[in-house]
């Protein structure tokens, strides 16, 4: 039960860090490409710490949660999500965000 408990915390530690990242990425004095890229891999080690949890304790009964995630691909989809929220965010950013940091050459 330690293991779990850690993990998930582990897991939450990860991702308050991304959403941290990610959100000082972006400042008045311009964007920052070293912290945009950690949040990124602050997001997937995420989704790798939240698919291991499901693998070591989906029907296990330690978590009605976890446990929703007893087939392998139901654990695959976790990191199908975490692919597919870094693509949308950087989607997001590269369209929307990074045009107001960078300023045109005449």
């Amino acid at each position: 039960m330690i293991a779990f408990t850690s993990m998930l915390v582990i897991a939450a530690a990860f991702f308050v860090a991304h959403v941290m990242l990610l959100f000082t990425s972006f400042s008045k004095t311009g964007f920052n490409k070293k912290k945009y890229f950690w949040s990124h891999l602050t997001l997937w080690i995420t989704g790798v710490v939240a698919y291991l949890t499901t693998v070591l304790y989906a029907g296990k009964g330690v978590s009605s949660v976890v446990d929703l995630f007893d087939s392998t691909g139901k654990q695959a989809l976790l990191l199908l999500v975490v692919v597919v929220l870094s693509v949308v965010a950087h989607t997001v950013v590269k369209l929307f965000i990074l045009p107001r940091y960078v300023t045109p050459r005449t």
